[in-house]
């Protein structure tokens, strides 16, 4: 893609700087080029307000920052968009919510450019195009002007300058190893000295530099610059260097052969001849925090460290099972090792707990866990195909190539991992279970591990780090007392300690008299696993010590189905204030009863679970259980309907039951907000619904299920869209509550209208009517008969559309919806716009114009007009074409509906092509920007057209009906 002509176009990779053409344009201030540098290093996406304010501030805002920050936001707009006048331009700077985004294309940023070669560079290095691979990093490390936003301030500039640079200087590395394989190494001597001087403890530039040095004949200089680069970790670091630079170091003192240089480099084609590397999906880093005071393991360390060569990539994918009983450490040792060897690992880390051996049966399916890692790898929730095989194939897909490592915690069988296994060498795959996964060790060739409890050693040195070891010398038998009541567990040792820091002032031998005097047994380790000591007994003390509320919490937390809990839910399920419920959680991980995995966000061991899960069902009343519950399921329905009022505006509302005493849900004040406390949320609402379904609570789960679909639907979550629709739906038939059977039959037909399960919707939308006309809801009913409209008009059936959508009409005009009038006489316009009765298709969408207008639906109003510009590019009147879709695009940006801001743009270079075909390639080329960063499967088809650009034959896009939506 090339840079339209009237552009802007920016520099990050040195001083900020902009140009129009070649006129240089002045960027103001520095603080001024901070705001610019924050919005560009954004791509596209939104910046808040506080993001921009702690961007250029941080924490030292000045006086009336919010204004500043406006008025530099003002004068960066009058620089950048003084061309707006130009065919095809667009505004640079666009206002959304509470913040800010720019539009340019990929190519006018030379990060942007940096970073794309960088990519095809490791595409063909892979394919072992070596010079090629060369010659593009030379290209992109030349676009360089000295350091990244120089001259910038503030603590995000100076955050991404560090980022930036080791960018950078990781290119230079690939650079410089790609010129010494093909047989540059005498060039790049003298680079390699300064650099090495510069960045003494980077091993790898010592590793060429050692290299180009003994190609070059100068054997003894390589062996100095090997100890002078020991010298230098061991007085600064305490370390000696890595396996691999020992054994170069080695092999040159060996004059070993095969060093010596390789054939002269083949004359690989040029890259630009190559076509352009996709953009690679994202980089994902989800392990979790190590922890400060692992200790031991070594042997199992040693073990596991074995597996992977010693110069980084495995030749296949490597499977390491650890397995051993609960509690016994096995996600520690995982994580401790995964961090040890991330850094090998450079394409990211993908993590999950997979709830194998969860309490409440709420085990993560394969589909699940491969749809979570598809996401944090960037596919587009639209673009995930239905059905475990073939998400299992696109998974396999995105890993090829890759080097990922991957953990799967908590494991339940091989069933569960085998389809989360790469297809492809260079991952590592780490699983962990209670179980011993033998098909997995059969079946894939996985390398077993299994972990029993500490050493005496290892134990009373997990003690040490945690109390210090004066303490545990003052009192050697208690110490040895301790260990042996916990029977060497790591997580019943971790919360003795917990306890012992809490209680400074308390003797150990008072702690260990303690533990002897309990009793009891945890029924979770009947049946297998081989341990002597009563886990309970040490739960139970380290429950008993907490305050009477912070006790009454964690056993209302075994009532919680989710895989964490958020604090304002835990206040809700609690009935407390969100500052009481706070203290109370904190408290509890204090105590180590609760873990914090995330700022906020708190879970329970799964064997934590099941004593809380005990604790509440002995202790509380199954009224007060059943209230608890029912606070819980309502905070999660009545937050859920408040994002539901910020997502659909327009909408009509589901009627909720009213609030339990002392349950406050949150309210929102941005999209963004709600989107991301959605998906923050989204296991914990799915769970919901069917807690609420299990529960006694169909009123909540359908309902629940309702509102939940504005998010579904705006983020493609369609698998989780299904199955809540469904839930809620069982849930209602279950309960004989007609009117939940309505709306979970339209919510259900919604969900597999946009799945592409037509036949079935229209099924499920006839169900819904009925049952809606059954109890009298006219607006539900209008909606559902628009739906049946919309249903017909995707699979080609025009005039049964024709007919739904004249009834939905007089249905909404009956009810004097305008809403529901605009967006249903739009439809109408569509379908007669392909059905070549373009009279009747100009007449509807010009009384929805008027209606949405009026009603400020600028949303319909966007496709309505889009709608238009087809109309009249079909019936040749390219004047009116080109001004309707221009109004579309306005109305498109003003609501933020990027998708069809990109279909507009698709459109309307259509329009153009015949008499302004540079024009027409703007417009692509800005729908095609919009396209990729959806990953839209659209962007194949600009990328035709524009490789088309002469042929003035194409044909106008067709648009897709504005009803779309549920009850």
């Amino acid at each position: 893609m090339s840079v339209y002509e009237g552009s802007v176009r920016f520099a990050l990779l040195g001083p900020v700087r902009a140009w129009r053409g070649e006129q240089e344009l002045n960027l103001g201030s520095p603080q001024q080029r901070a705001v610019l540098v924050a919005l560009l290093l954004r791509r596209g996406r939104p910046v808040t307000l506080a993001e921009l304010l702690d961007a250029v501030w941080g924490e030292d805002l000045p006086t009336a920052a919010v204004s500043v920050l406006r008025t530099y936001v003002s004068r960066l707009r009058k620089v950048l968009e003084s061309g707006l006048d130009t065919p095809g331009s667009e505004r640079v700077v666009v206002s959304v919510a509470d913040g800010y985004l720019t539009r340019i294309p990929e190519d006018a940023l030379d990060l942007a450019v940096f970073e794309q070669r960088v990519a095809e560079a490791k595409k063909l290095r892979a394919a072992d195009r070596v010079s090629a691979a060369a010659e593009l990093l030379h290209t992109a490390l030349d676009g360089w002007q000295g350091a990244a936003l120089a001259g910038v301030p503030g603590p995000l500039a100076e955050s991404e300058r560090a980022r930036l640079s080791e960018e950078r200087l990781t290119a230079l590395e690939a650079r410089l190893d790609a010129d010494v394989e093909r047989g540059h190494h005498g060039e790049v001597i003298a680079e390699l000295l300064s650099l090495t001087g510069t960045h003494p403890l980077r091993e790898g530039l010592c590793r060429l530099l050692m290299l180009a040095l003994y190609r070059s004949g100068r054997q003894a200089e390589a062996l100095k610059a090997y100890h002078r680069t020991r010298s230098i970790l061991v007085a600064e670091l305490g370390v000696d260097p890595s396996a691999p630079l020992q054994d170069l170091h080695d092999r040159i003192l060996a004059a070993d052969a095969s060093l010596d240089s390789g054939p002269p480099p083949r004359t690989d084609p040029p890259a630009e001849a190559l076509p352009p590397v996709p953009a690679h999906p994202t980089r994902p880093a989800q392990l979790p925090a190590d922890l400060p005071t692992f200790v031991g393991r070594h042997a199992e360390l040693d073990r596991s460290r074995a597996l992977l060569p010693g110069n980084g990539s495995p030749a296949a994918v490597v499977i390491s099972a650890i397995g051993g009983m609960g509690g016994i450490g096995k996600t520690t040792l995982a994580v401790h090792w995964a961090h040890e060897i991330a850094d090998r690992f450079p394409d990211g880390q993908l993590y999950i707990n997979l709830h194998g051996f969860d309490p409440t049966g709420s085990v993560v399916t394969p589909e699940e866990a491969i749809r979570f890692f598809l996401d944090a790898l960037g596919v587009p929730p639209m673009q995930i195909p239905a059905g475990l095989d073939a998400q299992a194939a696109l998974y396999r897909s995105m890993l090829v190539e890759r080097r990922v490592l991957i953990l799967l915690d908590n494991a339940r069988d091989t069933d569960q991992v085998r389809p989360l296994l790469p297809g492809s060498p260079g991952c590592l795959v780490i699983v962990t279970s209670r179980n011993q996964l033998t098909g997995l060790v059969v079946g894939e060739g996985a390398h077993s591990v299994s972990l029993d409890q500490l050493s005496s050693a290892e134990a009373h040195d997990l003690l040490a780090r945690r109390l210090g070891i004066e303490r545990l010398v003052a009192e050697p038998l208690a110490t040895d007392e301790i260990i042996r009541q916990c029977a060497r567990l790591p997580l019943a040792l971790a919360i003795v300690a917990a306890h012992a820091i809490a209680h400074a002032g308390f003797p150990l031998s008072a702690i260990a008299k303690e533990l002897a005097d309990s009793h009891g047994s945890l029924d979770a380790f009947a049946g297998g696993d081989n341990i002597t000591t009563d886990l309970r007994a040490v739960f139970s003390w380290s429950y008993k010590a907490l305050s009477a509320p912070a006790a009454r919490m964690f056993r209302l937390l075994g009532l919680h189905s989710g895989p964490d809990i958020s604090a304002p839910a835990a206040a809700g399920l609690t009935g407390l204030t969100l500052r009481e419920a706070g203290g109370l959680l904190v408290e509890l991980t204090r105590a180590h009863l609760l873990t914090q995995r995330f700022p906020g966000r708190y879970a329970l061991h799964d064997l934590l679970r099941v004593y809380a899960a005990e604790r509440v069902h002995a202790e509380e009343t199954p009224q007060e259980r059943d209230r608890a519950v029912e606070r819980l399921l309502a905070w999660y329905l009545h937050t859920a309907d408040a994002a539901y009022r910020q997502l659909t505006p327009h909408r009509p509302r589901i009627p909720l039951e009213p609030l339990p005493a002392a349950c406050r849900p949150l309210e929102f004040t941005t999209h963004e907000e709600v989107l991301n406390w959605c998906e923050t949320e989204r296991a914990n609402l799915v769970s919901a619904v069917h807690q609420a379904a299990a529960s006694g609570q169909p009123g909540i789960a359908w309902r629940l299920s309702a509102v939940l679909w504005g998010f579904f639907y705006l983020r493609s979550h369609l698998h989780d869209w299904l199955d809540t629709a469904q839930t809620g739906l069982s849930a209602a038939l279950a309960a004989h509550d007609r009117r939940g059977e309505a709306h979970g039959l339209a919510d259900t037909a919604t969900a597999l209208r946009v799945s592409g399960r037509f036949d079935e919707a229209i099924d499920h939308f006839h169900r819904a009517l009925a049952a809606f006309e059954e109890i009298g809801d006219t607006t539900a009913a209008a909606v559902t008969v628009g739906n049946l409209g919309d249903s017909f008009l995707q699979v080609g059936q025009l005039y049964k559309a024709v007919e739904y959508f004249h009834r939905a009409l007089v249905l909404h005009r009956s009810i004097d919806s305008a809403w529901g009038q605009g967006i249903t006489l739009t439809n109408l316009g569509d379908a007669y716009q392909r059905l070549g009765r373009y009279d009747e298709a100009l007449n509807c969408l010009g009384q929805a114009l008027t209606i949405l207008r009026a009603s400020d639906n600028h949303w319909v109003a966007g496709i309505a007009l889009d709608i238009l510009g087809t109309v009249h590019h079909r019936l040749h009147r390219p004047d009116d074409a080109v001004d309707h879709y221009h109004q579309a695009l306005e109305a498109h940006r003003k609501v933020g509906n990027r998708w069809a801001e990109g279909h507009t743009l698709s459109n309307l270079g259509d329009v153009q092509l015949a008499a302004e075909p540079e024009a027409a390639r703007a417009s692509w080329q800005q729908a095609l920007a919009i396209f990729s960063e959806f990953n839209h499967p659209d962007a194949k088809m600009i990328l035709e057209r524009l490789g088309r650009l002469e042929d003035d034959t194409l044909g106008s896009g067709t648009r897709g009906a504005a009803y779309g939506q549920p009850v």
